[in-house]
């Protein structure tokens, strides 16, 4: 049950939110301007949207469509290279909480229909 996974497309993530940790990155970037390409580089190996195509397994992802700290967009990403069966849940106006106790319900649901 990935809920609104982290560390998802993080070139992205720079490009679209000034929030923590990604504005971290942007600042060293603009320090060590030579050193972008390696920067991205060495994050793809942690990026999840590089490793969702080995997954398998069903899963449930959410997405809250306020989150400014794992932006819906990276998200995405990470549900649409993912190789198992999968569904999302979206919160319209949810932030990184992305649901809530909301969101919990239809993890419970996931896991009843899942294991059963």
């Amino acid at each position: 049950m990935a809920d609104v996974p982290f560390l998802a497309h993080p070139r992205r993530a720079v490009a679209v939110t000034d929030s923590l940790p990604y504005f971290e990155l942007s600042e060293y970037c603009a320090v060590h301007s030579d050193r972008v390409e390696t920067v991205f580089r060495t994050l793809s190996y942690v990026d999840v949207v590089n490793h969702a195509k080995r997954a398998h397994a069903p899963a449930l992802f959410s997405a809250g469509l306020a989150d400014d700290i794992t932006p819906p967009s990276t998200v995405f990403a990470a549900f649409n290279h993912y190789a198992g069966p999968k569904d999302i849940a979206v919160y319209e106006f949810n932030g990184h909480e992305g649901g809530g106790t909301r969101h919990l319900r239809a993890k419970l649901d996931f896991l009843s229909a899942t294991l059963a």
